[in-house]
């Protein structure tokens, strides 16, 4: 092969090269089974993306009517404060109440002890916290704070939270408070009200009107 058929075969490569190269996929979740997909194998039903797999199920709820389509009315800032307030309350009187077998070794005079005793109710109060979390939202739907506020932790579609999405919820609030609580101001800005845990968790936080729910009880 001579000299210059060789640069042309090097520039040919050179150019066909980037358009050989496969185009980045983005992928997204599935609300009904929470896998991940390339965005074009999903169906879009209203705010929700819906798998090649959950599509004739999901489809068939709509037509039963199990799965709604409603517009939800979600839960702002400040009564997200609110209802926090309320929790926050609560889990400190408990809090409280845990700290009392600890009270000598917190007042002690070693270092070692009273490190140790800080680590120990670090550790219950987050153990209490994460329980409450979990059961109240996985079983009602909301903690004590949002009942009395008429507030709803859902799924995008309205359906329940599990015990195990629940709890990571209450570690997401951990993330969602790092700095400055950035990630609970983002649900004044957001269109649906996400704070940083409900993006993290596939959550959102509405507004039950009363009579809704005094028909669930």
């Amino acid at each position: 092969m001579s000299a210059g058929a060789a640069r042309r075969s090097a520039c040919a490569t050179l150019v066909q090269s980037p358009q050989m190269e496969p185009a980045p996929i983005t992928v997204q979740y599935c609300s009904e089974c929470g896998q991940p997909w390339p965005q074009e194998e999903l169906a879009r039903f209203g705010d929700r993306l819906i798998c090649v797999n959950c599509k004739i199920a999901y489809a068939q709820k709509l037509r039963e009517g199990v799965a709604s389509a409603a517009t939800f009315t979600y839960a702002g800032f400040w009564i997200r404060f609110v209802a926090a307030l309320l929790d926050w309350v609560i889990l400190f009187v408990a809090g409280m109440v845990v700290q009392l077998p600890f009270a000598r070794m917190l007042q002690s005079r070693s270092i070692e002890v009273e490190l140790m005793a800080l680590g120990a109710v670090y550790l219950i109060d987050m153990a209490i916290g994460a329980t409450y979390e979990g059961l109240f939202v996985s079983r009602y739907g909301a903690t004590p704070g949002k009942m009395a506020l008429d507030l709803k932790v859902v799924r995008p579609d309205g359906g329940p939270i599990s015990l195990g999405r629940a709890v990571g919820r209450y570690f997401a609030k951990i993330v969602s408070g790092i700095v400055l609580a950035i990630g609970y101001i983002m649900a004044g800005f957001d269109s649906q009200k996400r704070a940083l845990h409900d993006m993290m968790c596939d959550t959102r936080v509405i507004k039950v009107p009363s009579r809704d729910r005094q028909g669930a009880e």
